[in-house]
């Protein structure tokens, strides 16, 4: 990533420890919102009940698709199980290098093909790095070359349609895909798209691909935490 402001302030925070009060993150529905960085360095008593159960369900060997700060990484690698961070920020790799994880890939999800796992995990709605809808297909086509026999994905994803309760979804596609941009210090990343999924949206992708779903988990908040394995197995 050339401007990579999220793994600055990530880096910043690692050094500081303290929480830093000038990380914005802008977006497409609203006024922009202060972004709590130490939510990406969190312990492992200060993760969701959801979080907790995927990690509980984590088998073999593992792959953390958009590891961030290494939050789950850490929690898995300090349970014993071989996991692999994949992040595409350079910042955010080299501060997983600090915290200790012990195998990190800097790359592109879409690039990458070097090994199988048994467990594909995308955690805080990881599965929105997809940016849009229909690229979700083409995420769980690739990840056809990435999971063992057997394998499972294991992702959270959510029902956004709240934020559009008292105003129209206006741009023309699905509600789900929002637009986010990160200012930090006074400088602004590139805009990027993220996608939430509701889940009968994500059944259907995912049965058009060839997966069996299964809701794990639901909080109560529209959020929800599934399991997707290729039919067959």
């Amino acid at each position: 990533m050339i401007n990579d402001i999220y793994g600055d302030f990530l880096k910043d925070y690692y050094h500081s420890g303290d929480n830093l009060d000038d990380v914005w993150l802008h977006n497409s529905y609203a006024e922009a919102e202060n972004m709590p960085a130490d939510v990406f360095f969190r312990k492992e008593y200060e993760l969701s009940d959801l979080e907790l159960l995927a990690i509980r369900l984590c088998k073999g060997k593992v792959l953390d698709i958009g590891a961030g700060a290494g939050a789950i990484s850490l929690v898995l690698q300090k349970r014993g199980l071989d996991v692999t961070a994949l992040e595409i920020s350079a910042g955010a790799c080299e501060v997983m290098k600090w915290r200790g994880i012990k195998h990190i890939l800097n790359q592109n999800i879409f690039n990458y093909v070097d090994q199988q796992f048994d467990t594909l995990l995308l955690m805080m709605n990881g599965i929105g790095f997809c940016e849009y809808a229909d690229q979700v297909e083409v995420f769980l086509e690739h990840a056809k070359k990435l999971l063992k026999p057997n394998g499972q994905i294991l992702f959270d994803s959510s029902d956004v349609a709240y934020l559009y309760e008292n105003k129209p979804y206006l741009d023309g596609g699905y509600y789900g895909e929002i637009d986010y941009q990160y200012e930090y210090k006074g400088k602004k990343g590139e805009w990027f798209s993220w996608v939430y999924l509701d889940r009968e949206l994500m059944l259907d992708i995912a049965q058009s691909t060839g997966y069996e779903m299964e809701i794990l988990f639901e909080d109560g908040n529209d959020q929800y935490l599934a399991r997707l394995t290729l039919s067959g197995n």
